[in-house]
């Protein structure tokens, strides 16, 4: 069993930058593929950006490529979602999930075992 809890999410305005983290608990953690979704009002949960269990090998939505950088500490049982240039089409909340790593498709939200509750990231124009 892992508990996820995001925080960092908040308002900013476009061009600005936030960093999610997500704190995880449990002895296992750096066994789980470490996903970001997000969900905007109105809208399906999409696929953000995912990590490997070692942070070696990274994945990002065409959406968000070049401005999101997502990143693992396994010593600390956290991973990051650093965001940069945002734009306002990227409010959302956005969820950390992890995975137990069965999945063939780690862009699919139904790869992913535990998600966390969630933080708010609203970007103004």
């Amino acid at each position: 069993q892992v508990q996820l809890v995001e925080s960092g999410g908040g308002l900013v305005q476009a061009g600005g930058s936030l960093r999610l983290s997500c704190a995880a608990s449990g002895r296992t953690f750096s066994s789980y593929r470490m996903g970001w979704f997000r969900q905007a009002p109105g809208k399906e949960r999409e696929f953000v950006s995912r990590t490997s269990s070692s942070g070696g090998t990274t994945d990002y939505a065409d959406s968000v490529k070049g401005r999101f950088t997502i990143s693992r500490d396994n010593t600390k049982n956290t991973v990051y979602l650093q965001m940069n240039s945002l734009k306002p089409e990227d409010t959302a909340v956005y969820y950390c999930a992890a995975s137990r790593g069965y999945a063939s498709d780690y862009r699919n939200r139904y790869a992913y075992d535990y998600w966390g509750q969630g933080t708010q990231v609203t970007v103004s124009s």
